[in-house]
This record gives C-alpha cells, sequence and structure tokens, in this order.
C-alpha cells in the first residue's frame, strides 16, 4: 500500500509539472494551389476554373479542401494540440480559407485569418490563421515587393513588369510576451532563375524585422514560409541572416531550426530525386535563448528543433514519383493528393 501511494504521489507531481508548462505550436503548409472554381478576373485562375485545364468542379474542389483538413487535423493529434500559429502559401483568396476553417476536421480549432490580396501574377496569396484563444492580435502588415534601396544586381530583371507575392508580417502577444510572424512565398526557381530574387525578397523582410526588433525591444520574431531555397542558400544564410548552429546566433540573427536537417537528408519537397526544405521556419535571437520563464523553442524529436511532418497517406505510393508528397495533380489528372510540400512546424514553450 506505502508503495503504491509513493508512485500515486510521484504522478501526480509530474502531472503538475506539466500542467505548468504552456506548449504552443508554430507552423507553415505550402497548400499547392487552393483555388475556388469562380473566375477572378484580377486573379491567373483560369486553370482553376471547370472549363479550365484542370477541369476544375465542385467537388474537386471540396476534396482538395477536405485533404487539407486532414492533414491540420492529424497534426493536432500527433501534438494533441492546434497551430496556435499557423502561415500558409498558394490560396487564391479569403474565401478558400473561410471554406479550410469551417471544414468539420478542424471547425473546433476556431481559426481567424490574416490576409491580403497581393498583386503576384499567379493570383497566388500568403495568409496566416491562429487561435484567438492562444494569440491577440494587435496588428499586421502587407509589405510589398520592391527594388529600391537594394545593392542587389536586378539587370536581368524586367522591374517593371515584376509581381510577387507581398510579405505578411502579424503581430501580437502570446502569454503577454510580444510577437511578430512573417509569412512569405519568395519568387520561383523555373528555369534555375530568381536567385537574386530571392535575396530581395528575404533582404526585405530582415530588414523589416530589424525595425521591429527597434520600435519593440525584446520581441520576439519567427519567419516562415516556402523560401524556394535551402537552409545553406545565400537568400536565407546570408540576407536573412540564418545560422546553422544555436552558438553562433548573434542578436540580430537567426537560429534556422531546419539547416541541420537537410544535411541529414530530410525534406519538406522531392525535385529529381534530391529532396530540399524550402519550407522553413527560423526565429530571432530573442526567441532561441529566452531566460527562464520566457517562450522558448525548445526540441520536439530526435534531437531536431524542428519538424518535417509526414505521413503514409501524405506520400505517393508507387511509380516514379515514390515516396514524394502526394500532390494533388500528377501529369494533368487529379489524383486526389494533398500537397507537393510537407508542412513542417517548431515548437515554443515555457514553465509557469
Amino acid at each position: 500500500m506505502k508503495r503504491f501511494v509513493t508512485i500515486a504521489f510521484i504522478l501526480l507531481l509530474a502531472i503538475g509539472a506539466n500542467a505548468q508548462k504552456r506548449t504552443y505550436v508554430i507552423g507553415f503548409y505550402n497548400l499547392e494551389n487552393l483555388f475556388d472554381i469562380y473566375d477572378d478576373p484580377a486573379k491567373n485562375d483560369q486553370e482553376f476554373l471547370p472549363d479550365g485545364a484542370n477541369n476544375w468542379t465542385q467537388a474537386k474542389y471540396e476534396k482538395k479542401l477536405a485533404n487539407m483538413a486532414k492533414v491540420i487535423r492529424s497534426m493536432k493529434e500527433e501534438n494533441g494540440r492546434y497551430h496556435t500559429i499557423l502561415g500558409v502559401s498558394e490560396i487564391e483568396n479569403r474565401m478558400v480559407l473561410e471554406d479550410l476553417v469551417a471544414q468539420p476536421a478542424i471547425a473546433e480549432a476556431n481559426y481567424q485569418i490574416v490576409h491580403y490580396d497581393g498583386p503576384d501574377r499567379r493570383g497566388v496569396d500568403v495568409a496566416l490563421l491562429y487561435k484567438p484563444e492562444q494569440f491577440t492580435f494587435l496588428d499586421s502588415e502587407s509589405i510589398p515587393f520592391t527594388f529600391e534601396g537594394s545593392d542587389i544586381d536586378f539587370s536581368d530583371v524586367d522591374t517593371g513588369y515584376f509581381r510577387t507575392r507581398d510579405i505578411l508580417m502579424v503581430h501580437g502577444t502570446i502569454a503577454g510576451e510580444h510577437f511578430a510572424f512573417y509569412v512569405m512565398h519568395l519568387p520561383s526557381r523555373i528555369g534555375g532563375k530568381g536567385g537574386n530574387l530571392r535575396n530581395r525578397g528575404a533582404e526585405i523582410a530582415y530588414n523589416h524585422s530589424l525595425r521591429m526588433m527597434e520600435k519593440y525591444p525584446g520581441i520576439k520574431i519567427v519567419a516562415m514560409g516556402d523560401m524556394n531555397d535551402d537552409p545553406f542558400d545565400e537568400s536565407i544564410a546570408s540576407y536573412y541572416h540564418g545560422r546553422e548552429k544555436l552558438e553562433a546566433v548573434g542578436t540580430e540573427d537567426y537560429f534556422n531550426p531546419f539547416y541541420q536537417m537537410v544535411k541529414d537528408g530530410l525534406g519538406s519537397l522531392c525535385y529529381q530525386g534530391q529532396w530540399s526544405i524550402y519550407d522553413q521556419i527560423i526565429v530571432n535571437h530573442t526567441l532561441a535563448y529566452a531566460p527562464a520563464g520566457g517562450l522558448k523553442l525548445v526540441r520536439i524529436n530526435k534531437g531536431y528543433y524542428g519538424r518535417v511532418f509526414k505521413k503514409h497517406f501524405m506520400v505517393t505510393k508507387s511509380g516514379q514519383y515514390k515516396d514524394y508528397p502526394l500532390r494533388t495533380f500528377s501529369n494533368g489528372a487529379f489524383i486526389n493528393g494533398f500537397s507537393d510540400h510537407f508542412p513542417t512546424y517548431i515548437v515554443i514553450s515555457k514553465d509557469e
């Protein structure tokens, strides 16, 4: 009996300790062309119409929404909680997000939306979903992609014609602590181009984050998105000051949890047999080195500070693209998949 009481006491202590820990999940997911079925003259959405190249019908759209919600729900089940913050890319408009967060699988999360219509020629935007019970929204800004004030060489770019996604900044508090979240989808690699454009996008977001740190001393900053570059590429490693090692992170640098992961062969997408992690989430010095009692980046599993979320149902089972992410279309045919990217996330926590 005495032994039973001792064990019960230890378990109660453990439960009590766990109850005193506040934990939040912050993630990013490229939703791979989440378009509605309606023609928008301001968007390049011709492929995603019922009579377009993809024969994009209401039934296919609803399957796509359910699949996206299934992934988000599955991440909740793995973590025991919904994301506090979920950045997304490749969405056509606010309406598709309203349809997504209303899906039965995730409606209970009560996700709120921050979105701006942007100038991208493909007609896709970035956005942010948040749980209002955990994140107090203060303000946001859609930061345009401009060329002024940069020393980067754009001689090979028609800067008058070029249009891409704006960068989204969302400012608010979690557990009373100031946070700024940047969501981006840097310019494409199509044709092996765009390196300097991605450098410029990273430069714009990084410079804006410095201004936020000056305006709000001690603010914790998370930058996330489909960078179209790996952690070691110039845009993130140099222009966003993304460091591989925690000990190398200076006060104006960022720690990139996915740097070591891609070196170890992990990936969020695959092209011609080569895995990459374009879907990155990086944190500033203040979040990486928060003192005791403050929200801080924590390890998730296998020693990593980041997670590429990959479940069996999200993976192509056979054929040319076996083991790749199971996408919505393959060779022009609808295959009822999810996305050509796996989502990624980090976890922050603090002891009360």
